[in-house]
C-alpha cells in the first residue's frame, strides 16, 4: 500500500516539480557543506535523524510516537534559528559578497611576499603575531571598533606593529584592500565545544575564520612556529614556502 501510494505521487511528477526539489536539494547540501566540521554539523545531522524516525511513525501509523514528534516540530523553526543563527549570518553575507565586484590589489604579489617575509622574521625571533587578511566578507565591524592605520603593506610595518611591549603588540593586524587597515585587533573565539589546545592568538584565528572567509597567519610568541587558520581550519608548522603557496592558492 505505502509502495503504490509512492509509485502514484511519483507519476503525477511534472518538470516544475523536479526542480522544486532539485533546488531544495541545492539548498540542503549547501547548507551542510558550509556547517560542515562545526558543532551545528551534528545538529543538523540530529534534525535530519528526528525527521527520518517522524516520517518513518507516519507510514507505521504508530501514533504515540507520531504525536510526541509532531509537538516536536511545532517548536522546530524557532530551535533552528537559535542554533543555526551563525551559520545563517554567514550565508547571507557570503551571498552579499558575490554580488559585489572582489577587489584585488594590483600589487597582490608584493603584498603577499611582504606578508611571508614578516611572517618569518617573526618566526626566527620568536615574536607572536596575528595577521587578519580580509577577502569577500568584509571585517569593517572590528576595523571600526580599533586603531585604524592605513597604511602600505610592508615587512618594515609589520615588524613594527608587533614589536614586543609596544602598545599594538597583543591585537591582531587586518589587512583590507591591499592596505593596513587596523591594528590591536581582537576577535571572537570560536564555541567552547570547537576549543582544541591553543594559545589565544590561535583561537581568535580560528574564530576570525570560522565568523568569515578571511584567512589568518597567527606567528606563535613561545614556539616561533607559523600557522594559517581558514575556514575554521588551523594549519600548523608551515615554513616560507609552505604559507606562501598557501596563500597563493588562496588567491592572497
Amino acid at each position: 500500500m505505502v509502495i503504490e501510494n509512492i509509485l502514484s505521487a511519483f507519476a503525477k511528477f511534472t518538470p516544475k516539480d523536479i526542480l522544486d526539489i532539485f533546488l531544495l536539494f541545492l539548498l540542503i547540501y549547501y547548507l551542510l557543506l558550509l556547517i560542515k566540521g562545526t558543532k551545528s554539523y551534528q545538529m543538523a545531522l540530529g534534525l535530519m535523524l528526528i525527521g527520518f524516525f517522524a516520517l518513518l511513525s507516519s507510514l507505521l501509523k504508530l501514533t504515540a510516537f507520531a504525536y510526541v514528534l509532531n509537538n516536536f516540530f511545532a517548536y522546530l523553526v524557532f530551535a533552528i534559528i537559535v542554533l543555526f543563527q551563525g551559520e545563517f549570518r554567514k550565508i547571507l553575507a557570503e551571498i552579499g559578497g558575490k554580488l559585489k565586484t572582489k577587489f584585488i590589489p594590483a600589487d597582490i604579489s608584493r603584498i603577499r611576499d611582504e606578508i611571508v617575509n614578516a611572517a618569518v622574521a617573526m618566526s626566527l625571533g620568536k615574536v607572536g603575531a596575528l595577521i587578519a587578511v580580509e577577502r569577500e566578507i568584509k571585517l569593517k565591524s572590528y576595523i571600526d571598533k580599533h586603531i585604524r592605520i592605513d597604511a602600505l603593506v610592508s615587512k618594515d610595518m609589520l615588524l613594527t606593529i608587533f614589536s614586543p611591549n609596544t602598545p599594538l603588540h597583543d591585537g591582531a593586524v587586518i589587512i583590507s584592500e591591499g592596505r593596513i587597515a587596523a591594528a590591536n585587533c581582537f576577535f571572537p573565539y570560536p564555541p567552547l565545544l570547537e576549543l582544541t589546545p591553543a594559545g589565544g592568538r590561535h583561537l581568535a584565528a580560528i574564530g576570525i575564520s570560522q565568523e568569515t572567509d578571511c584567512v589568518a597567519i597567527v606567528v606563535s610568541e613561545q614556539t616561533g612556529k607559523i600557522s594559517l587558520a581558514v575556514k575554521g581550519e588551523l594549519i600548523r608548522g608551515l615554513d616560507r614556502e609552505g604559507l606562501k603557496n598557501r596563500l597563493k592558492f588562496l588567491k592572497i
